[in-house]
């Protein structure tokens, strides 16, 4: 399941002070990476040591020829059992922020262990050539009054950490990009808020045998230049199943950047992994009307998955909270780019103050370099909290991965308002689904904006088909609210347990829209 949380403090009152920390020679640092507190108690004796390129590739590439060993840290109580109230409790003092005073345009906060995040990660700073581990220190964090008895000293560990840069404001610096959980980090971009996350991969996601989760070990974070506009952080993951060196330079802005290399190296065939995996919530809204008691329209961090294949089409597909796990494929060779997005930016769409659903950002993928056969695969899990999430896409290649080998890929990640592709063509802007005055029959209305529709003297025509069922009072008529194109019909569903529907505008036979996708199943 898809329910662990990517954000958060942790779990000690564990700080962070910049030890002059041991770098040792190759091998002796891959032993002591199978014991993260080992490197933490030498960090205040041992000097930093250089990290020169490929480095963490061969950290990763040995790490595969050894057997499997999840780092554990001893923690005493209270804080072997927080709860999600206690954790939230356990703050990193800001004034304790790696580069505070250094007018570098960033700032580095750590997170603690604890609740769910209880695996210690090793977190070093490069500077120059040299690389040193950060030092727990139990005066940088705070600890509030929902964790009683807590001592003054105690064994801390970091579970990750946040950027923080100047995002928004000159002279304020804002977080926008967090790593914390298994292999979970999310950001954003200007005006917005965290939102969905993604992962580094994903592992016999919704499979038989259940999921693997990789995590990351350790990260090296690079110290940036003063006025470098982007910031660059490697990490090492591990797993039952694989070994990887990941290396990502961040670019804070309207919409921030990520651009993602990554070398894995398996132990064991990788029949079935995610590369670029997003997970998301998606709980009710206008396309599914599930909750009729909750006053609001719409809940949900992304409202559909969007596709550009590798031929240049645009698929959209409206998400949907199922009563039955469900997965669709979207086969493709050399795609394009995929993405969950939350395209609708009106508050009255969602009304709600605290979750402010209307800022949470879309993330777009933008493979580098050809990424060959294989398909985007949608999963959608049911729930019924809004606190859980529940969808996750991902690109699956054709192949499987085998070991002994380094298989390579890259990639670009947009966190922003939406995907960052110009386009002369339109899009749908709007799904929205309701009962018809016949049983058993559903009405249909979906809005397409852009220019196609915009600027279109004459009406297009809707190219519709539906793989069962009946469909009739096919429509299509301008929306002049939204300087748009509104296509409405009915779909009768009596006997039958599952409809695909494809619907897309065309002029002549060009089709001038995205192609829109949607799947009915019993609500």
């Amino acid at each position: 399941m898809i329910d662990e949380p990517a954000t958060g403090a942790s779990l000690n009152r564990r700080g962070v002070l910049l030890g002059t920390s041991a770098f040792v020679a190759f091998a002796a640092l891959a032993d002591s990476i199978l014991n993260a507190s080992d490197v933490l108690a030498q960090a205040a004796e041992d000097p930093g040591q250089s990290f020169a390129a490929g480095h963490v590739q061969k950290l990763a590439e040995d790490l595969s020829s050894r057997a499997f060993a999840k780092p554990a840290n001893e923690v005493p109580e209270p804080f072997n059992a927080l709860t999600a109230e206690q954790y939230r409790d356990i703050r990193f003092r800001h004034e304790s922020a790696i580069w505070r005073g250094e007018n570098l345009d960033y700032e580095l906060n750590l997170l603690a262990m604890g609740w769910l995040y209880d695996v210690p990660v090793e977190i070093w700073i490069v500077d120059g050539e040299k690389a040193r581990a950060l030092k727990a220190n139990s005066a940088n964090f705070s600890i509030g009054p929902a964790i009683e008895k807590a001592p003054d000293t105690a064994p801390f560990g970091f579970s990750g950490f946040r950027l923080a840069g100047a995002l928004n404001r000159a002279g304020v610096l804002d977080e926008f990009v967090s790593f914390q959980g298994a292999s979970y980090f999310k950001s954003m971009g200007r005006g917005q808020q965290f939102g969905l996350a993604a992962r580094a991969l994903a592992v016999n996601t919704a499979r038989p045998g259940g999921e693997e989760f990789p995590f990351f070990r350790s990260f090296w974070i690079e110290k940036p230049a003063a006025g470098q506009p982007h910031i660059v952080i490697h990490a090492l993951l591990d797993s039952e199943s694989l070994t990887g060196a990941y290396r990502f330079t961040v670019r804070p802005g309207t919409a921030t950047t990520i651009d993602v290399d990554v070398s894995l190296f398996p132990r064991k065939p990788l029949s079935h992994v995610g590369l670029a995996p997003i997970t998301s919530m998606y709980l009710h809204g206008p396309q599914q009307r599930r909750f009729g008691r909750d006053y609001r329209p719409a809940v949900h961090n992304s409202e559909g998955l969007a596709v550009v294949n590798g031929q240049g089409e645009r698929l959209w597909r409206p998400l949907a909270n199922p009563k039955m796990l469900q997965t669709s494929a979207f086969v493709d060779k050399n795609l394009k780019g995929f993405g969950l997005c939350q395209r609708n930016r009106d508050f009255s769409h969602y009304d709600d103050l605290e979750a402010r659903y209307e800022r949470r950002p879309t993330l777009w993928i933008e493979p580098i370099g050809g990424w060959g056969d294989g398909y985007v695969e949608l999963i959608e899990i049911p729930v019924t909290e809004e606190i859980h999430d529940n969808i996750v896409a991902y690109w699956k290649p054709a192949n499987i991965i085998e070991p002994g080998k380094r298989f390579n890929f890259a990639y670009r990640m947009s966190w922003g308002d939406d995907v960052p592709a110009v386009w002369a063509g339109c899009w749908v802007a709007k799904t929205q689904v309701g009962a018809a005055r016949s049983a058993d029959t559903l009405q249909f209305v979906v809005d397409f904006v852009g220019p196609a529709a915009r600027d279109a003297r004459e009406l297009p025509v809707a190219d519709l088909f539906v793989s069962s069922g009946a469909m009739s009072k096919l429509s299509v008529q301008r929306n002049p609210d939204l300087q748009g194109i509104r296509v409405k019909f009915e779909l009768t569903t009596a006997g039958t347990e599952l409809i695909e529907l494809r619907l897309g505008l065309k002029l002549g036979d060009q089709l001038i829209s995205e192609s829109w996708l949607y799947r009915w199943t019993p609500a």
